[in-house]
């Protein structure tokens, strides 16, 4: 790909937004938990900014696959499929319901990668997200285009490590996709549109958001340590998951104030692998 994308490398956005109690309570009865108890401390949990600064693109900005034209904020890239590949975060100061937020991006790197399946292109954003006592939360997001395949091809399987410490199932109705979609304001048609899904992107049915999996990997990991902080959190998408696979969450011991986290289907292939920094 012959492409030069360096004028975007370094370009800046800065905007504002809060999240409210009414999506807070939504995202909880989405992620399965007692949104009471969520919200009876004003507290976001970690990852919850992610319902902040949805994109507002009018719909004759979108281009055929529901997410904004490229060109704008993303550059340009001349690669039609596209997919939020994983990610890198460190939390220093809680964010709060209804908090007046700030957000700086910044495009850190593009890079061009040929693959098994063609030309790939990796694009980092940087995020500092501020509340009212400062710098909240800093985020690193790596976005992958890619060419469209004739045919779906699954990755090598990766198989989960043995003996987790905790395995809790989930179901992943098309409710819920539509309802995850909706918080995050996600119009990508691979996660609502059966026949897109498969007659246009060549997926075998409808794909697991990767930020939906994180935030239940993040979620049940606090569940089982509610008197820790987290520090950190780092994400990475292995092999796609879909709608009807059978999803469970893995969580491995905590060695050296981190956890080893992941989504696996049936025979322990892994979808999605993660680690979660404690707070000493």
């Amino acid at each position: 790909m012959s492409h030069s994308f360096g004028p975007w490398v370094g370009k800046i956005e800065e905007a504002g937004d809060c999240i409210t109690e009414r999506q807070t309570r939504q995202m909880a009865a989405t992620l399965g938990l007692d949104p009471h108890m969520v919200t009876k401390t004003g507290v976001l949990p970690p990852l919850w900014h992610w319902m902040g600064w949805l994109n507002d693109t009018p719909m004759a900005g979108l281009g055929p696959d529901g997410h904004p034209a490229k060109g704008g904020f993303l550059p340009p890239v001349p690669l039609p499929r596209r997919m939020w590949a994983g990610g890198r975060l460190q939390f220093h100061h809680p964010l709060r319901m209804e908090e007046p937020l700030r957000r700086r991006s910044e495009i850190l790197q593009i890079s061009v990668k040929a693959g098994s399946a063609g030309d790939m292109v990796f694009v980092t954003v940087g995020h500092q997200i501020y509340g009212e006592t400062g710098l909240a939360v800093e985020e690193q997001q790596d976005i992958v285009f890619m060419a469209m395949p004739a045919q779906f091809v699954l990755p090598a399987p990766v198989i989960a490590a043995p003996a987790p410490v905790w395995v809790q199932p989930e179901v992943m109705s098309t409710v819920r996709l539509f309802r995850y979609s909706a918080l995050t304001f996600n119009a990508h048609r691979i996660h609502f549109d059966l026949p897109y899904a498969v007659d246009v992107e060549k997926y075998p049915g409808l794909v697991v958001h990767g930020p939906l999996q994180a935030m239940l990997l993040m979620a049940a990991a606090c569940q089982r340590n509610p008197k820790a902080k987290v520090a950190s959190f780092r994400f990475r998408g292995i092999r796609p998951l879909f709608q009807f696979d059978a999803l469970r969450l893995l969580g491995w011991d905590v060695t050296d104030g981190s956890q080893t986290l992941a989504t696996v289907i049936d025979g322990d292939v892994t979808c999605m692998q993660a680690q979660i920094g404690w707070q000493p």
